[in-house]
């Protein structure tokens, strides 16, 4: 048996302690918002945050989990009237065009404007490693940078 905390939940899993996270949030926490990509940790369509700091879920064993705190997409937002400060960017600036690896763009994005708030180009080309198959990278960018403007006008921490 292995608990953890899921968007402030307390959940608990009796399977296998090598089920990847991923999977344990999708098919038992019914939170679709975290996307299965490539399977592997290379592509990012699977990011979530384990105790803050951007993980691949597709190859993190819940088994690893054990008494850790989880955000999902889901969890992100304070409420649907107010979205976390990356949401909002992303909307102002349109960045989705098939959406799919969005949720982990954005949770890898929350975990670099908390390590680096006012993030150059050359950061985010370097920091920011999930693939966007649209290619929507100008946009996304662009999203990085009005997300940070935001973080400190709001006074809300990203």
């Amino acid at each position: 048996m292995i608990s953890f905390r899921v968007n402030s939940e307390d959940v608990v899993f009796e399977g296998d302690e090598r089920t990847p996270l991923l999977w344990v949030l999708r098919d038992h926490s019914d939170l679709t918002g975290t996307k299965f990509g490539c399977g592997i940790g290379q592509c990012g369509a699977c990011t979530v945050l384990v105790d803050g700091r951007a993980q691949r879920s597709c190859i993190t064993p819940i088994s690893s989990i054990e008494g850790r705190s989880i955000t999902t997409i889901e969890g992100l937002a304070t409420s649907d009237e107010e979205l976390h400060p990356v949401q909002t960017a992303w909307l102002e600036y349109d960045v989705p065009q098939c959406g799919f690896c969005q949720a982990g763009q954005i949770m890898a994005t929350v975990d670099l404007l908390q390590r680096i708030p006012n993030p150059t180009d050359a950061d985010i080309d370097a920091q920011l490693t999930n693939i966007c198959r649209c290619g929507t990278y100008a946009r996304i960018r662009q999203a990085i940078h009005r997300a940070a403007e935001l973080q400190v006008g709001g006074g809300r921490d990203v």
